[in-house]
C-alpha cells in the first residue's frame, strides 16, 4: 500500500509539472494584441495645403479662370463605427485671372492687367475609411456638395452703335464688369492615411470638383496633418 501510494504522488508530481510548463509555453508563445491606431468612435480636424488646377485651358475656365492656384482649407470630421465619417469642408485658394476694360465712347481706352482673389467653398462631406488591420494605413474614399464663392468674374464687351467723324462711321462700344458669382459644387476623392500616433497623422488625397457652371470643374491635391481624438 506504502509504495502504492509513494507511486501515485510520485505521478501526480510529474502531471503537475508537465501542466505548468504547457501553461508557461503557451503564456510564452500567445502573441501580444494589436496596437490600435483608429478608434471606433473619434473626432478628426484636418489642417491641409492645396492645388488646384482646372479641367479646360484656363481660357477657356468660366470660374477660377486661371491655371492652377494654391490655398489651404481645413475638414471637420466625425468617425462612428471606425469607417464612417460625416462633416464639413472649407477650402480657399489664391487665383489670378486676365483683365480688360476696352472701349471707344467717345475715346478710344485699351487696359488689359491681372488681378489676384480668393476663391473659396464650403462643402458637407460623408467619408469611408478602411483602416488595416495592425497597421497605421488608412486608404479613404470620400464625396461632399456645398458652394463655391468669389469666383466667375466676367469681363465683356458690349456694342453701342456708331458713331462717326464726318461722313466716317466708328463703332462705339464699352467693357461691362460683371461681378463674382456663387454657384454649387459637388466633390469626389480618394487618399490615405498614415497614423504617426493614435491622435496625429498624415493625409494626402485627390479630389475632382464639378461646379454647376459650365466649363468650370477643377482637379484638387491636398496634403496636411489630421488631428484625432
Amino acid at each position: 500500500m506504502k509504495k502504492f501510494a509513494l507511486a501515485f504522488l510520485v505521478l501526480l508530481s510529474v502531471g503537475l509539472v508537465a501542466r505548468a510548463g504547457e501553461d508557461k509555453e503557451m503564456k510564452q508563445v500567445a502573441p501580444p494584441p494589436c496596437p490600435e491606431w483608429y478608434a471606433d468612435n473619434e473626432w478628426n480636424i484636418n489642417l491641409w495645403g492645396t492645388y488646384l488646377f482646372t479641367g479646360n485651358d484656363w481660357r477657356d475656365d468660366e470660374y477660377i479662370e486661371a491655371d492652377h492656384a494654391f490655398g489651404g482649407g481645413l475638414d471637420v470630421k466625425y468617425f462612428f463605427h471606425r469607417y464612417f465619417g460625416i462633416g464639413i469642408e472649407g477650402f480657399a485658394a489664391e487665383a489670378r485671372r486676365q483683365t480688360f476694360d476696352f472701349a471707344n465712347h467717345p475715346v478710344f481706352i485699351d487696359e488689359t492687367g491681372s488681378e489676384t482673389r480668393p476663391i473659396g467653398a464650403v462643402l458637407g462631406t460623408f467619408t469611408l475609411r478602411y483602416p488595416l488591420q495592425c497597421s497605421r494605413f488608412a486608404p479613404y474614399i470620400w464625396g461632399g456638395f456645398g458652394g463655391i464663392f468669389d469666383g466667375g468674374e466676367r469681363d465683356e464687351i458690349v456694342q453701342d452703335g456708331l458713331g462717326g467723324i464726318g461722313n466716317i462711321p466708328i463703332p462705339l462700344f464699352h467693357t461691362e464688369h460683371h461681378g463674382a458669382e456663387v454657384e454649387g459644387i459637388g466633390q469626389i476623392g480618394a487618399g490615405f492615411e498614415v497614423r504617426f500616433t493614435r491622435h496625429i497623422g498624415w493625409t494626402n488625397d485627390f479630389s475632382w470638383n464639378f461646379v454647376t457652371r459650365d466649363n468650370s470643374d477643377f482637379g484638387m491635391v491636398r496634403s496636411g496633418i489630421n488631428f484625432a481624438f
